[in-house]
């Protein structure tokens, strides 16, 4: 089955869409959405076959695929997360909602993508109220990696939705247009050791939170 294209406004987006978008996550579907960097593909965290369907659409092994996922702010934080000192919690809480991943332990309770328990888990809070309407309306986190066009052209990220839908149709169910996206990933820091180390720079800057 062809994916459907579902155009929602970026700044005021309007719930039945986001229902809309709600209830293929909710049936097992795999969605693209905007995020505030580049276009993501995402399902729920909780349906390890749709995890394992966005693994395959980005021909990744899901028992060692390190997928970050989107929470809608840091209230569950804790769930997922295990061994936050107060210090790293009152930078993200700076941080966030922005363009980061912050990896730390991964908690007993953290999702088991391919029933492999993580060792770490990488959490996203986007400055961008489509999908975090999405996650608030889901009520769980969503999967989250990046949607890259060929790996060998010099477009690595793909921006505009109409690109992204005609690229990526037959593969999942649906695609949301906010709009067009941005080209430059998340900044990616590591907090397992209570020390933001840089991973990957990206269109955040961390040292105007430390």
């Amino acid at each position: 089955m062809a994916a459907t294209l579902l155009r929602i406004h970026p700044d005021n987006p309007p719930l039945n869409r986001i229902q809309q978008a709600v209830d293929v996550l909710r049936k097992g579907g795999v969605i693209i959405y905007p995020t505030d960097t580049v276009y993501g593909i995402g399902c729920d965290v909780t349906n390890a076959k749709a995890v394992e369907k966005v693994c395959r659409i980005k021909g990744l092994n899901p028992e060692k695929a390190n997928l970050s996922f989107i929470c809608q702010d840091l209230s569950h934080i804790s769930d997922y997360a295990h061994g936050i000192s107060t210090t790293t919690y009152k930078v993200i809480k700076k941080a966030l909602p922005g363009p980061f991943t912050f990896l730390f332990e991964a908690s007993a309770s953290a999702p088991r993508h391919g029933g492999v328990k993580r060792k770490t888990v990488g959490i996203r809070v986007p400055d961008n109220q489509i999908i975090l309407s999405l996650v608030r309306e889901l009520g769980n986190p969503i999967v989250s990696t990046s949607v890259r066009s060929d790996e060998n052209t010099l477009e690595e990220y793909v921006t505009d939705p109409d690109l992204i839908f005609e690229k990526y149709r037959g593969l999942v169910d649906l695609v949301i247009d906010g709009g067009f996206g941005g080209n430059v990933p998340s900044t990616i820091i590591d907090c397992t050791n209570d020390d933001f180390e840089l991973i990957r720079q990206g269109a955040g800057d961390i040292e105007q939170y430390l």
